[in-house]
């Protein structure tokens, strides 16, 4: 019951409901009550002939034929009574059995229960002040409730005179039977049009609704989108509740491709800039670094003369040569990342993966022979490890291991394991590095993927690192359509990158 549309049905009929309840309920009291009025009066009325009778040859005068007939009384042989009491005991108790039938005598412990309803009125029932009053009073052993009165007669005794209550009850709960088959086929009915006519209604809404989750979807946070879904015309008229809605959104719209243009553009400009700025510092880092390495050549062959060059000098030129590749590097990296903005495509053909990780990992070893380096492949036999295919970039793919393994080896102590398994499941490649090194600072942890991310005085500058390795390895496994997932607490630390495997095919090729 969440949807709007299922809430205003619930809600429409709910209170239809309360409104048929409260009709049914007004309609049956008002029944009953209408029929208690005509009961009293047969009762009244009837009473009179009882209570003193006209003494015209048996000394009673028989009710009238209608006592009774009404909507009180019924078929049942006790519908209607006349009891009389002396000195507060009962005498006498008897059915009526109307204007031709036979009266039929009723035990008096069976109607001991009328001695609590009190005389009252003298018998006039024209006068409002001396009517008698009419109670309810119920006889078990009858099986009735009975609308009676009492009423002193002339003899001195007190009569009694009852109409059961069961045709007025029946008639009352026959109608409460029909208001509910009516009013709850009508809710019924109701609920069903109300949902068609709300689905009508609420059309427009789901279709804005559908342009609101097609533009939700859309790669908004990189790259250049082009944002041309809008509202339809005709649900976007301010006329109307959801054409208000329509408008809003799509000026909202207009505003979001605007912004959007305008970031396209300063990005372009960034990745131009930085693209340039790159190649074109490549040509004078290499004659820089091309000198040193001369210098350096010349000084170390022992030269004489003017030829000869200081100590100082040399250490110079050597702390020159080793920035110099420290720039240079760094150069690489962001011209890289500058061609993946751009979307330029990378090599796409089958590569052994395993071959890759196994050559990286001999690197690493050789770099940092400090370091515990491990490595678990499946189906390892005479180290000769089982071929692993991904189709990309060779030298990318590479370069994604070797940066791994670069910051694991620069951001742990030596004598910390570093190891490597690689692994294929189903249609993927995973690909995972850990180490139980002293891990990622909670706050850099979600921002570890991001350019030139840096964290505490364990990962900080004086490591060396530029803060592009993780970046670059998340572009190329990006790029080749896979994913890469860090996680880490002390003591082990993770980095998982899944790659699409290759076709089999592809793998038969490589072969």
């Amino acid at each position: 019951m969440r949807s709007l549309q299922a809430r205003i049905v619930l809600t429409t009929m709910v209170l239809l409901f309360v409104v048929c309840a409260v009709v049914g309920v007004g309609a049956a009291l008002s029944l009953r009550h209408y029929l208690t009025q005509q009961l009293d009066q047969e009762v009244i009325r009837t009473l009179g002939f009882v209570a003193n009778p006209l003494g015209n040859g048996d000394g009673r005068r028989p009710p009238p034929p209608d006592a009774g007939g009404g909507f009180g009384g019924g078929d049942s042989p006790t519908s209607r009574i006349e009891i009389r009491s002396v000195d507060g005991r009962v005498v006498s108790a008897i059915a009526l059995g109307g204007f031709r039938g036979v009266d039929q005598p009723i035990a008096l412990a069976d109607v001991d229960p009328v001695l609590a309803v009190t005389p009252s009125g003298s018998g006039d029932p024209s006068d409002e002040a001396d009517r008698p009053r009419v109670e309810t009073i119920d006889l078990p052993a009858l099986a009735s409730s009975y609308r009676l009165s009492a009423r002193q007669a002339d003899d001195g005794s007190v009569v009694y005179f009852g109409i059961s209550t069961g045709r007025m009850d029946d008639t009352v709960g026959s109608l409460a039977i029909y208001e509910t088959i009516i009013f709850g086929g009508g809710v019924l009915v109701a609920g069903v049009v109300a949902a068609f006519a709300t689905r009508a209604t609420l059309r427009p809404l789901h279709r804005v609704s559908a342009t609101a989750r097609r533009v939700s979807e859309l790669p908004l946070e990189r790259g250049e989108v082009q944002l041309e879904d809008r509202v339809p015309a005709a649900d976007a008229d301010p006329r109307t509740e959801v054409g208000q809605v329509g408008a809003a959104f799509n000026r909202m719209l207009e505003h979001v491709a605007r912004s959007l243009a305008a970031r396209q553009e300063s990005e372009t400009r960034v990745r131009q800039f930085v693209a340039d700025a790159s190649h074109e510092l490549r040509t004078p880092l290499a004659a820089i670094r091309g000198y040193s390495e001369l210098a350096r050549r010349r000084m170390g062959a022992g030269g004489t003369g003017s030829d000869e060059l200081p100590d100082e000098v040399g250490a110079m030129l050597e702390r020159v040569g080793s920035q110099t590749e420290r720039m240079t590097l760094l150069v690489e990296d962001l011209l890289l990342l500058a061609r993946l903005d751009a979307g330029r495509p990378l090599a796409r053909e089958p590569v052994d993966l395993a071959r890759v990780v196994l050559d990286a990992v001999s690197d690493a070893h050789a770099a940092s022979p400090e370091h515990h380096w491990a490595l678990e492949l499946p189906d390892d036999v005479d180290e000769e490890p089982a071929e692993i295919t991904v189709i990309g970039d060779p030298e990318r793919l590479h370069q994604v291991v070797a940066n791994l393994l670069a910051n694991a080896r620069t951001h742990t102590p030596g004598g910390t394991n570093v190891v490597v398994e690689l692994a294929r499941a189903g249609d993927e490649v995973r690909l995972v590095v850990r180490d139980d090194g002293p891990g990622i600072a909670p706050d850099l942890l979600p921002h570890v993927l991001e350019r030139f991310a840096r964290g505490d005085a364990g990962r900080a500058r004086t490591t060396g690192s530029t803060g592009l390795g993780l970046s670059i390895v998340s572009a190329v496994v990006t790029e080749h359509g896979g994913i890469v997932a860090v996680t880490s607490v002390p003591g082990d630390t993770r980095t998982t990158v899944v790659l699409p495997a290759a076709p089999v095919r592809a793998e038969l090729a490589l072969r």
